[in-house]
């Protein structure tokens, strides 16, 4: 029986480590593939090669619009179609500071990588896939982003941002094949998690009923299903993996 994602090209960014590497490799799994993006050379091309002979390596800052651009427009000419686009590229900032220590640059920053990466990534894509009329956009926000993490401004208004992009490029793009979603976690034990005070995670990590953090297969195995083709009825949805902290 044929695989459900057999000839599918996934473009995951920030697929170097955390997140993304884990998503690229489920997909990878289950026959996609994957277009792995990252801004770390030398970890990206190892990931790839790690995930397998379908993962390849493309090195590129999410924040440079031309370079993004020229890398999607790569991406499309080598493998002839975009299918999936997942938007895992992100960072936190400073963290365990109140919003009158936030220095300006940093929360340019955060909205650069978290925002304006997944804009874009999504805007340079859509057009490939509106050609088929298919297409999936993951964007990955967080909790923080619907709930406000107090001691991450920049992160949080920049995650609240991409919430708000999904549920208007959902609405947009509802009646050509292609579905745009969010998926919103609270902690997950990345090294992005590991980087943070340990005090801010604690206060993240108490906020969850089931009492620990997420893991990466949990994430990847959720990702999956929402860039699935069966997943085609719902579109500009933020998608909880907060173990029980955000039940709307």
């Amino acid at each position: 029986m044929e695989n459900i994602f057999t000839g599918q090209v996934a473009i995951i960014t920030g697929s170097a480590g955390g997140l993304g590497r884990a998503i690229a490799t489920k997909l990878h799994a289950e026959g996609v593939r994957a277009a792995m993006l990252d801004l770390n050379d030398a970890p990206l091309r190892k990931a790839a090669s790690e995930v397998g002979e379908n993962a390849f390596a493309f090195p590129v800052d999410v924040t440079n619009e031309a370079q993004v651009n020229a890398v999607i427009e790569q991406v499309a000419k080598q493998f002839g179609r975009i299918d999936i686009l997942v938007n895992s590229a992100g960072i936190t900032g400073k963290t365990n500071i109140k919003s009158h220590e936030v220095e300006t640059k940093d929360l340019r920053t955060v909205f650069d990588v978290n925002f304006l990466g997944s804009f874009f990534t999504a805007r340079a894509a859509l057009p490939w896939m509106i050609k088929r009329n298919y297409g999936r956009i993951l964007h990955i926000a967080s909790v923080a982003g619907k709930e406000g993490n107090a001691g991450m401004l920049a992160y949080s208004a920049s995650k609240a941002a991409v919430i708000g992009m999904t549920k208007v490029q959902g609405k947009e793009y509802a009646e050509s094949g292609i579905t745009v979603n969010a998926l919103a976690p609270a902690v997950i034990r990345t090294q992005m998690v590991e980087d943070m005070p340990e005090a801010q995670v604690k206060y993240m990590t108490d906020k969850i009923p089931m009492k620990r953090c997420g893991t990466l297969e949990e994430i990847a195995h959720m990702a999956t299903f929402i860039v699935s083709p069966g997943a085609s009825f719902t579109t500009g949805f933020t998608f909880d993996m907060t173990g029980g902290r955000a039940t709307y």
